[in-house]
């Protein structure tokens, strides 16, 4: 069997579980470090997930919920300070190995190395965050394993919007209909099936209630030998754990 020319992977909740205990913390301790009296409980991070993008997040926050806080420095200057001080706090809870890779994860890349499926990430994070994760969670050499690694602030629109996964394949010069994706989110299917990439959706808490419209398949992780996936849609026929047999499966019948 032929395998799918290149796997898109995003970061944040697909490869690993980065949001409720990494993102939304570090942004937490940024708020202290700024005496803010601002605090994201694990609800609201839920929905401010709807939002792509770190400093888009905080700005959309500050606009909805702290309109009359008054502002030292000004918006534009303080979303930024607050997002550098973020990726800091973020970087050290990889460090301290709080954020594990999710299942199935090292086992794809693994086999894809092996076959020589090529590999690319698309991320609305930024560089500053995604490396020094990838470099702990899968080791100092991976990030020569990818041959694009797309972040959020190499395109004019993040996702929904398809300009990362489209930079992936034009840099690549991918076949769209022989390559597959896997995301966490309704943002990141909608970003992928609209640049035309056959997509797997690996739901988190944050996202196992979203609509998933679109995928061509939506499970609850990509599973190990010892520990199968949960299909929420899709058909896998008998195949408990997500392989690189499933995926072309998956595109040829996209």
């Amino acid at each position: 069997m032929s395998f799918p020319e290149a796997l898109i992977f995003d970061v944040d909740g697909t490869l690993a579980e980065t949001e409720r205990d990494g993102h939304r913390v570090a942004f937490n301790r940024a708020f202290q470090d700024f005496d803010l009296p601002w605090r994201w409980p694990v609800g609201l991070y839920g929905q401010l997930l709807r939002i792509a993008g770190g400093k888009e997040r905080i700005r959309h926050y500050i606009e909805r919920y702290q309109l009359d806080c008054p502002l030292d420095p000004p918006l534009t200057e303080l979303v930024a300070a607050l997002h550098q001080a973020k990726t800091a706090h973020f970087k050290a809870l990889v460090e301290a190995d709080v954020i594990p890779l999710r299942p199935g994860v090292r086992r794809l890349l693994e086999e894809a190395r092996r076959y020589q499926v090529r590999l690319a990430i698309a991320t609305t994070s930024t560089k500053d965050a995604v490396i020094p994760l990838l470099e702990r969670l899968l080791g100092p050499n991976s990030l020569n394993w990818f041959e694009v690694i797309a972040a959020g602030d190499m395109v004019a629109a993040k996702k929904p919007a398809p300009d990362i996964y489209n930079l992936v394949v034009e840099t690549m010069g991918l076949r769209r209909d022989r390559s597959l994706v896997i995301e966490d989110s309704q943002q990141g299917l909608e970003a992928a099936v609209a640049a035309g990439l056959t997509t797997v959706v690996t739901v988190n808490d944050y996202t196992r209630d979203q609509s998933l419209e679109g995928a061509a398949l939506v499970i609850n992780h990509l599973g190990e030998p010892n520990l199968p996936f949960e299909v929420l849609r899709g058909n896998v026929g008998q195949a408990y754990y997500f392989s690189l047999e499933l995926a072309q499966i998956l595109i040829a019948s996209d």
